[in-house]
C-alpha cells in the first residue's frame, strides 16, 4: 500500500509542475516574470515538500496501522489455531476411543461368529465323517459278504469244473455230450422223422452211426447222410495249455497231434459210414464247440484235405444249422412236388365250383331284378292311394295329414 501512495504523490507533483509551466508561458516577458516564476517554483517546491511530508506521514500511519492489523490478525489466527488444535485433539481422542470401542466390539463379534462357525463346522464335519465311516463300514461289510458269496460261487464253479473235467475225461461220456448237443440242433430245425438214430449203413458190418439224415430226393429209397460227433478233448486241452503258457514248441506239437487225431477220425467215418447208394457220397464230422472248430479251421489244408481224401465235411455249431436249413427246404420242396397232382385236382374242383357259383349268382341277380320291379310297383300304388286320400280330405274339409305321410319316399 506504501508504494501506491508514493506513486500517487509523484503523479501529483508532475501535474503541479506542468500547471506552473503553463502559467509562466501565458505571462508577458520581463524581470518580474522571472521573479514571479522563481517564487512560484519555490512555492511549488515547498508544496511538494509539504505534500511529500504529509504523504510520508500518511504512509507511516498506514504502515503502523497495517502492522497493528497484521499483529492482531496473527494473534487471532494463533488463538484460532490453538482452539482448532485443541478441538481436533479432543475430536481425535473421542474418535480414537470410539474406534477402539468399535474394534473391540467387532473383534468380540468376529470371535463369537468364528466360534459359532467353528462349532457348526465341527458338528457337520463330525456328522459327515460319522456317516461316511458308517457308510464305508457298511459297504465294506456288504463287499465282504459279496466276496464271501463270490468265493462260495467260485468254489461251487470249481467243483463243477472238476466234475466236468471228470466227465469229459471219459471218452464215452464226452462223446455222449457231443451227440446230445447235435441232437438238440436236429430237433430244433428238422421235422419229425427227418433223421434216424444209431442207423446201420452196411450189411457186412455192425457199425452204426449216431445220426443219419434222410436226404430229400425223389424215389422210393432215399439216401442217408451220416453225421458223427467227435470231441478230442485231450488234444484240444494240450493245445490250450501250451498256448496259455507261451510254449511255442509245445503248441506246435499239440496242434500237430490234434490234426492227426482229426484226420484219423475222418478216415474212420469215411470207411464206415459212406456207402452209396444207401448213403450219399459224403459224410459229416461234427465238432461240438466253436473253439475246437476254429482251431481245426486254422490248420492249413485240413478241411480241404478231409473233404478230398475221405469225403468228410468238418463242421461246428455255427455251420451245422445252415446245412440243416438247406435239408429242411429240400424236404418242403419235395413234399410240394409230391402233392402237385393233388393240388391240381383241388384247383380243378375249385374251378368247377366257381362255375356253379357263377350260375347261382346269375339266377340271384334275375330274382333281385324281379324283386326290385315289385317294389317299384308297390311304391307307385302307394302314391296313388295317397293322392286319393288327399282328394277325400279336401272334400270333407278335414285337416291334411303331415307331409311325411304321403306314402313311401320316392
Amino acid at each position: 500500500m506504501s508504494d501506491s501512495l508514493l506513486l500517487l504523490a509523484c503523479v501529483l507533483l508532475v501535474v503541479l509542475c506542468v500547471l506552473t509551466l503553463v502559467l509562466l508561458l501565458r505571462r508577458p516577458p520581463g524581470g518580474d516574470a522571472m521573479q514571479h516564476l522563481r517564487l512560484l517554483a519555490e512555492q511549488a517546491a515547498l508544496g511538494q515538500r509539504a505534500e511529500a511530508e504529509a504523504t510520508r506521514t500518511r504512509l507511516a500511519d498506514a504502515e503502523r496501522a497495517l502492522q497493528a492489523r497484521a499483529e492482531q490478525s496473527r494473534l487471532e489466527l494463533q488463538a484460532t489455531l490453538g482452539t482448532l488444535s485443541t478441538s481436533i485433539a479432543r475430536d481425535q481422542g473421542d474418535a480414537r476411543a470410539l474406534l477402539e470401542q468399535k474394534l473391540r466390539e467387532m473383534g468380540e463379534q468376529s470371535a463369537q461368529r468364528l466360534a459359532d462357525l467353528q462349532r457348526t463346522v465341527s458338528e457337520g464335519l463330525h456328522q459327515a465323517v460319522e456317516r461316511s465311516v458308517q457308510g464305508s463300514f457298511q459297504r465294506v461289510v456288504d463287499q465282504f459278504a459279496q466276496v464271501q458269496k463270490a468265493v462260495g460261487d467260485v468254489q461251487a464253479v470249481t467243483a463243477q469244473i472238476g466234475d466236468l473235467k471228470r466227465i469229459f475225461s471219459n471218452v464215452k461220456t464226452r462223446g455222449g455230450w457231443g451227440e446230445m448237443h447235435l441232437r438238440a440242433l436236429l430237433d430244433d430245425v428238422l421235422p419229425a422223422g427227418a433223421y434216424h438214430l444209431n442207423q446201420k449203413l452196411r450189411e457186412d458190418s455192425d457199425d452204426v452211426v449216431e445220426f443219419a439224415l434222410v436226404m430229400p430226393m425223389k424215389g422210393d429209397v432215399r439216401p442217408l447222410l451220416a453225421i458223427d460227433a467227435k470231441f478230442p478233448a485231450e488234444d484240444f486241452d494240450r493245445l490250450l495249455l501250451a498256448a496259455e503258457a507261451g510254449d511255442a514248441e509245445g503248441e506246435r506239437a499239440a496242434r500237430k497231434g490234434l490234426e492227426l487225431r482229426l484226420r484219423g477220425e475222418a478216415k474212420k467215418i469215411g470207411g464206415k459210414y459212406i456207402n452209396p447208394p444207401v448213403t450219399v457220397d459224403f459224410a459229416v464230422m461234427y465238432l461240438p464247440t466253436d473253439g475246437l472248430y476254429v482251431e481245426a479251421a486254422r490248420m492249413p489244408g485240413l478241411i480241404e484235405g478231409l473233404n478230398r481224401d475221405h469225403r468228410v465235411l468238418l463242421m461246428g455249431p455255427s455251420l451245422v444249422p445252415a446245412l440243416l436249413r438247406t435239408i429242411q427246404l429240400g424236404i418242403l420242396t419235395l413234399s410240394l412236388e409230391q402233392k402237385a397232382d393233388e393240388i391240381q385236382r383241388l384247383l380243378g374242383t375249385t374251378k368247377t365250383e366257381m362255375a356253379k357259383m357263377d350260375l347261382v349268382l346269375e339266377r340271384l341277380a334275375k330274382q333281385a331284378g324281379a324283386f326290385s320291379n315289385t317294389i317299384d310297383d308297390a311304391r307307385t300304388r302307394t302314391r296313388a292311394v295317397g293322392r286319393h286320400l288327399r282328394e277325400v280330405e279336401g272334400m270333407e274339409g278335414l285337416p291334411a295329414p303331415p307331409s311325411g305321410g304321403e306314402g313311401l319316399p320316392g
